[in-house]
């Protein structure tokens, strides 16, 4: 495969730490979900990954069917207990908006994206994933 685009972050502290880039053009503090920071948590940062990335796919799909509507992809990540092993897993719930379209032509563009999107790609069989259109 021919690499398109390649970026690195680095952590230090954990959840209670820091999130940034080797130029510092991506710099943040993290910290675990539900505290009283005003930082960002992991679970934020890949649900604003997801919705950013599937709203793109759903993007190329549109443009491939000359669709030219505004689309909105709302992200949820939910941090679940994993009673299998006492750890932890991460779901999500991609809800999907195109403007001037009904639920089902949505419905059936954003199952093309999801077959598009890198992230559904990396996430297929590991994760659960629904997407919901509205």
């Amino acid at each position: 495969m021919t690499v398109l685009y390649e970026t690195t972050i680095i952590n230090t502290g954990g959840r209670k730490g820091q999130v940034y880039s080797e130029d510092k053009s991506f710099d943040m503090e993290v910290a675990a979900p539900g505290s009283k920071s005003t930082a960002t948590n992991p679970e934020q940062l890949f649900a604003a990954g997801y919705s950013a990335c599937f709203n793109s796919a759903l993007e190329v799909v549109m443009r491939g069917e000359k669709i030219k509507s505004k689309s909105t992809v709302k992200g949820t990540v939910s941090l679940l207990k994993d009673e299998a092993d006492n750890g932890f897993k991460i779901a999500v719930q991609l809800e999907v908006e195109i403007a001037d379209l009904d639920q089902a032509e949505t419905e059936r563009l954003a199952k093309i994206a999801h077959t598009v999107c890198p992230y559904s790609k990396a996430t297929a069989g590991n994760i659960d994933v629904t997407i919901k259109a509205i």
